[in-house]
């Protein structure tokens, strides 16, 4: 029963970018680059930046739901989620930020935060809840935390 529960959290967790944030980069290239454009002045690393993104979101999303390597999958992606929250929600430089009443910058914090969080999930999957997959991480980083074996307590 717990195998269906761990792999449902994974699967939470990463719903957002197997399906539906890879499929987006793939039927929108042209508004994914546009938008990869604000960080960047150069249309090809815009293009690469997308590349890599669907590359990221496909491959270590499907490490993390197989298990296969799953702590530096899980690592991998919190410091993507990190790395897109500060390239691409940029709430600070919006005119207007504020937290009370209508504001499109609010919207765009919201984004940040939320980027932020799934970043936390992905942390906690990656060293464990508390701290102390680390040092396997580092250890062995193609290593599996073997999440959907049975265990003895079941």
């Amino acid at each position: 029963m717990s195998s269906w529960i761990v792999f449902l959290a994974r699967l939470f967790l990463v719903l957002l970018f197997l399906p539906f944030s890879a499929l987006d980069k793939v039927l929108n290239f042209k508004g994914a680059i546009a938008q990869a454009s604000e960080a960047t002045a150069t249309p090809w690393i815009a293009k690469l930046l997308i590349l890599a993104g669907f590359a990221l979101e496909v491959s270590m999303s499907a490490a993390v739901l197989a298990g296969f390597a799953d702590r530096l999958a899980a690592f991998t992606m919190a410091v993507y989620c990190v790395l897109t929250a500060v390239l691409w929600k940029q709430f600070w430089k919006s005119p207007g930020f504020r937290l009370k009443g209508p504001g499109a910058a609010r919207d765009v914090f919201w984004d940040f935060l939320k980027n932020i969080s799934v970043a936390g999930g992905f942390l906690l999957l990656a060293i464990g809840a508390n701290g102390s997959g680390i040092r396997e991480l580092w250890a062995h980083p193609l290593g599996s935390t073997h999440p959907y074996a049975v265990s003895s307590h079941e």
